[in-house]
């Protein structure tokens, strides 16, 4: 099974936990027991010993784990032919990703599976040859591209790149005309807990971007209180001056955004993720200049024209958007109307909206007057609108989507015609013709209606024991979009059903939605799971012997909670990075502040109080009947502690009475998964689909 499981488990491990694999028991954990308190309640906390990794037998512990796991899954009969029909699907003909214009030139990734990391690349917009700018695959694939940010006129290019999985960011920059790298070397730039940020001066000689102290053996990497800087191209960056940020916020997280020609710079300064923004604009390198504050319940920007146009949820629950000139002055633009606003654009002389309501998703024309013009001529259902990439003054704009059905696609839209072309579309490896989508509802505690996509192939009816995986999110604001099914073709051609729920949590139909699964609401979330979940055996799709749920960070909460507070309606879980002791995560661990502005501070009582009755660890009751479950977490981790994973899983593999598997994967070269390489992807896929197939009985 070592295919199916890249590069992670050594023989000798596989080899040191065969004994207790046979035995069908994980290995065993000591308890040390120390007491706590949260919310105002005792809890006991018997694992916190796991959470140092150097401490005593830690290290062995987890090398146990991963064997025990290894072994297991290794037994399970169907890995071998699902691991290699994962791959071949995995395979497609090359695809694109993130493109953005700059003075004509259009930049993006391309990546050629199975290659291990996309290629960033350039060709004159539209029709110009194709060039190679940064290539990290000579290595092992572990080097990752974070994100990348061409000059106002194309011609240099600034990009991240990360090691391991850790995402801790170096900024590199070419000449994007000779393909060479200037000496310009700048680490310690965000990443992980802090997000990438960065933005060209005007004559290009510059830039300024987001970054952390640098660390000294005195004083160790410190990834809070990042501020912005400015770097002179050419120079070291012990040079680098400081123009925004010292004293903002511990937690601060930026995003900048340049103005026309990088006249104008916008700053949208967060105070953590999840929560609104603030704005502050600056002409040239002069001083950043706040012009909105929180209370404009701001979530994203974009420059149109020489007016930043600002999507604000300020007595808006759906989003409207008002413009600032230069100097800060507002004026209204468009109102709330249908539909979740997800980004805003410039096309010609106006402006595209993109927006969603659930699984919906749809972009809306607009001239420079905010008169509507027309909606694009996109499906109306099951897809996703990703990029949009555009320039002042052209009337023709490249569309990015795709679906469950649809692999990515890029399309030219002619805004002056209506017209839509396609422009590139990626060739999958199989035939998709045959994969239905149906829509259910499930209700809510509350009475909410919790919108439930359903995938199977044709000819796959209800018969109310069909293998099913329900998948979902629920948090910070971030949608359950259609994603295209791709390698899970292989789950669907063997008679299993997929099924994706748009629960509290993210912004599907706006800000309301959002903030009805934050803090004190966070019940809401595991409650509307739960319902999705009742809606599929309702309907008759399946049973909670054939029922497995999957999410991963948040999801992993969602996971955790869904486990604990309703063991007896799932056969087996899959939970990845995910947080399982939530006021641990924000006391003990460095992304865990960040994360107030979503789950609130345990120094709420009332917040406090609301951890305390969901966090998974602390619910975790002694002689139930748990589900199999499987636990993977990336010992690089920047975003959730892996020792989250290591605590949950021995808190469940002590108190399970039922007999079932509770596996724990360890990575030890791999983080939350952002810029994992092809291997690692594919792998991740098929241990996770072995372990579904083998628990809920796919193909029988």
């Amino acid at each position: 099974m070592r295919a199916m499981v890249p590069r992670l488990l050594a023989l000798s491990l596989f080899a040191a936990c065969s004994a207790h694999a046979a035995a069908g028991s994980p290995p065993p954990t000591p308890r040390h027991d120390v007491n706590d308190s949260l919310g105002g309640q005792p809890v006991v906390d018997s694992y916190r010993w796991l959470e140092n990794p150097t401490g005593d037998g830690v290290q062995k512990w987890i090398e146990a784990q991963n064997a025990y796991t290894e072994a297991a899954i290794g037994s399970m009969p169907m890995g071998k032919e699902l691991s290699a029909r994962i791959r071949e699907l995995a395979i497609t003909s090359t695809t694109r990703s993130s493109p953005t214009l700059a003075g004509g030139t259009l930049f993006y990734f391309e990546n050629t599976p199975p290659q291990a990391q996309p290629l960033l690349v350039a060709k004159a917009w539209p029709d110009g040859p194709v060039r190679t700018l940064v290539d990290l695959n000579k290595g092992d694939g572990n080097t990752a591209i974070t994100e990348y940010w061409p000059s106002p006129s194309g011609r240099y290019l600034a990009y991240g790149t990360a090691e391991g999985g850790s995402e801790l960011t170096t900024v590199h920059i070419l000449d994007t005309q000779t393909g060479k790298a200037l000496s310009d070397s700048l680490p310690w730039a965000g990443g992980g807990t802090t997000p990438q940020a960065l933005a060209w001066d005007a004559d290009e000689k510059g830039v300024t971007y987001a970054r952390f102290e640098t660390p000294t053996k005195a004083k160790p990497l410190h990834e809070f209180d990042a501020f912005l800087a400015h770097h002179v191209i050419g120079t070291t960056q012990d040079k680098d001056t400081v123009v925004f940020g010292k004293g903002y916020s511990p937690v601060a997280e930026y995003i900048l955004l340049e103005g026309e020609g990088g006249k104008t710079t916008a700053l949208l300064a967060n105070e953590g993720d999840g929560g609104p923004a603030e704005v502050f604009l600056r002409q040239g390198n002069g001083p950043f200049k706040k012009v909105l504050g929180h209370d404009a319940d701001v979530r994203s920007a974009h420059w149109v024209g020489d007016r930043l146009y600002v999507v604000t949820f300020a007595g808006a629950p759906r989003g409207k958007v008002i413009a600032l000139d230069a100097s800060g002055k507002q004026t209204d633009v468009l109102p709330q109307g249908e539909g979740a606003i997800q980004r805003v654009t410039p096309i010609g002389n106006g402006f595209l909206v993109v927006r969603s309501a659930g699984p919906d998703w749809w972009a809306d024309q607009y001239d420079a007057k905010a008169t509507f013009v027309r909606r694009l001529p996109l499906p109306a259902t099951g897809i996703t609108i990703g990029g949009v990439a555009a320039e002042k003054g052209q009337d023709k704009a490249l569309i990015t989507y795709g679906g469950w059905t649809q692999p990515t696609r890029w399309a030219e839209y002619d805004g002056a015609s209506g017209t839509l072309k396609t422009v590139f579309e990626v060739k999958p490896a199989a035939d998709y013709s045959k994969v239905r989508v149906t829509r259910i509802d499930g209700t809510s505690k509350d009475g909410t209606k919790i919108p439930v996509t359903v995938i199977s192939m044709d000819g796959i009816t209800p018969n109310g024991k069909r293998p099913t995986i329900l998948y979902s999110y629920g948090g910070f604001g971030i949608p359950v979009t259609p994603g295209f099914v791709g390698a899970n073709l292989a789950w669907l051609e063997r008679g299993g059903v997929l099924a994706y729920a748009n629960i509290r949590g993210g912004n599907e139909f706006g800000e309301q939605w959002h903030e009805q699964g934050q803090k004190t609401h966070k019940q809401n979330v595991f409650d509307d799971f739960y319902a999705a979940s009742q809606a599929l055996v309702a309907t008759h799709w399946t049973d909670t012997k054939h029922l497995g749920i999957l999410g991963g960070s948040n999801g992993g909460l969602l996971m955790g909670a869904a486990l604990t507070q309703h063991p007896e309606q799932y056969r087996a879980v899959v939970a990845m990075v995910g947080i399982y002791d939530v006021g641990r995560h924000e006391t003990a661990f460095a992304n865990g502040p960040y994360n107030v502005s979503e789950y609130g501070s345990v120094k709420d009582p009332a917040v406090a109080k609301a951890i305390r009755a969901y966090t998974p660890i602390y619910n975790i009751k002694k002689g139930t009947a748990y589900p199999s479950v499987l636990i993977t977490t990336g010992a690089n981790d920047p975003r959730v502690a892996p020792w989250q994973s290591r605590k949950f899983a021995a808190g469940l593999q002590d108190a399970s009475t039922s007999g079932n598997p509770v596996l724990l994967l360890t990575r030890m070269d791999a983080g939350h998964g952002i810029g994992a390489p092809f291997s690692q992807r594919v792998g991740n896929a098929a241990l996770s689909m072995t372990f579904f197939a083998n628990e809920l009985g796919l193909g029988e």
